[in-house]
């Protein structure tokens, strides 16, 4: 009877103190945290699709923030997604303090989208000053039509043209869905800046390489042949450290210097295309992998879905043989900070004039560099890694989207804040001269919150990860499309 009696007394000890040290977690799950807005400012009278990019001014202005943004929601050029907008395309370039220095509204000619006006800082004349170059149409009655397109520059200062050259559509038969694919990004050849220009993704696809002076460097033709297709990512890096960048575009890895490409993964086993394309660091071995998760497209007959390749394009593992791969990350999630891998499936997508929404979702997540399922104690979806105490471990807001529960959880699923009825992330990432990596959240009543930890302690490695050529490339790679969740990767 005294047993019985002990027992149930440290039964209900060991219960009570749970209770305790549960209800302790609740009220101090920011405990460590002071994660506030550091900047708000009002950009219009409603917001209906932000992109937000940083952007280097020259040495007297530092870092500005460039905002691309309409008050349509994304115009995607799926037909089933596609709406005629009613609001023109934005331009606005912030100082660090938040004060506007330049608007610019597009003619209507051109449709807001990242598919249809990619926008992309980059210093590609070495004056220490980004040009803005943009996707930009000089016939604003034909929005649909090809032949008003133009690359453009802009100073970065002012906001004024500083050029146009013909876009290169070779390809005029395709239809709006595969024609209206527009890329812009950059990297480096042995110091030496490189402009990419590109079109297509489930198509025949386009590359050209530009160098300083606009001087064609290389033309690379991809036809739509039983082979790799393009993807919703496309990264850039290093990835064999000899100081010229390569980019993936989908399953191939592509040289910067030659236009070559270094290796194409799984040849002649797959010819879909991939949303997701994720270089992620090895730190145990300082050497390269490449997550991927793959869409569907036409046919669900071709294994497997989720795939990580080594820096060579070999399988390292792979699973989920059927299904939709809709979107996807890699972040530094474990106990000690160990990569975890994310891939969303889904069962439908529907998008129009109040945004994206997705149903039938199914989530899984990896040890990345094993391929070891994991289970996670809270939903991932619509999440973005950031790592706002700058802890090497990262934290995830569930923003992305419309259907974010807002949330900022730790890698426990701990709530730590919240960032408020209908915001969106636009930018997570070290865009201002913090501690700790911050985000950038829009509203639909057109105002844009800065939230970042006031507790913040940047460690050796995360100072190492903000100076790393791959943030700083892929960092501004956040305007071109869905590139924000690259920089979980490191």
């Amino acid at each position: 009877m005294i047993n019985t009696q002990r027992t149930i007394f440290k039964i209900i000890f060991i219960l009570l103190i749970l209770f305790i040290g549960t209800r302790g977690l609740d009220a101090q799950s920011n405990s460590g945290y002071d994660i506030q807005v550091i900047k708000e400012f009002k950009v219009d009278k409603t917001i209906g699709k932000l992109r937000a990019v940083p952007v280097e001014l020259g040495k007297n202005q530092g870092t500005g923030l460039l905002l691309v943004y309409s008050q349509d929601k994304e115009i995607d050029p799926y037909y089933e997604m596609f709406f005629y907008p009613k609001h023109p395309l934005v331009l606005a370039m912030y100082n660090a303090k938040g004060k506007q220095i330049w608007k610019k509204e597009m003619n209507k000619g051109m449709v807001p989208g990242i598919w249809f006006c990619p926008v992309f800082p980059f210093d590609l004349n070495k004056d220490g000053v980004d040009e803005i170059w943009l996707n930009n149409t000089n016939d604003p009655e034909h929005p649909l039509g090809m032949k008003g397109y133009v690359l453009e520059k802009l100073d970065a200062l002012t906001g004024k043209s500083e050029g146009q050259w013909p876009w290169n559509y070779p390809d005029n038969t395709q239809s709006n869905s595969h024609f209206f694919r527009n890329f812009i990004f950059g990297g480096y050849v042995q110091g030496e800046p490189v402009l990419i220009t590109a079109q297509g993704t489930y198509g025949p696809m386009y590359i050209q390489a530009w160098n300083t002076g606009m001087n064609s460097r290389w033309n690379l033709f991809l036809p739509k042949k039983n082979t790799a297709l393009g993807s919703h990512m496309s990264s850039v890096v290093d990835i064999d450290g000899d100081q010229s960048d390569e980019f993936m575009w989908g399953e191939r890895c592509i040289s910067m210097k030659t236009g070559k490409v270094v290796f194409l993964a799984d040849s002649g086993l797959w010819d879909g295309h991939s949303d997701i394309v994720q270089p992620v660091l090895n730190k145990s071995t300082n050497r390269w992998s490449i997550f991927t998760c793959r869409e569907s497209y036409y046919t669900d007959t071709m294994p497997p879905r989720v795939v990580l390749y080594d820096d060579h394009g070999n399988r390292v593992w792979k699973d989920i043989d059927f299904g939709h791969m809709d979107m996807g990350w890699c972040a530094n999630l474990g106990e000690n900070g160990e990569s975890y891998s994310y891939a969303l499936k889904i069962g439908n997508k529907v998008a129009g004039e109040k945004g994206f929404f997705r149903s039938g979702m199914d989530e899984f997540v990896f040890k990345t560099f094993t391929g070891e399922k994991v289970t996670m104690p809270f939903s991932l979806f619509n999440s973005i890694p950031v790592d706002l105490n700058g802890d090497g471990v990262h934290e995830l807001v569930c923003a992305l989207g419309e259907q974010g529960d807002r949330n900022i959880y730790n890698n426990l699923g701990l709530v730590l804040g919240n960032v408020g009825k209908d915001g969106i992330i636009a930018m997570a990432s070290k865009f201002y001269q913090l501690p700790g990596e911050q985000l950038l959240v829009y509203y639909p009543n057109g105002v844009v919150k800065v939230f970042a930890d006031k507790n913040a302690v940047d460690t050796p490695a995360a100072k190492r990860r903000y100076e790393s050529t791959f943030y700083i490339r892929n960092q501004k790679l956040t305007a071109v499309g869905y590139n924000l969740v690259n920089l979980g990767g490191l």
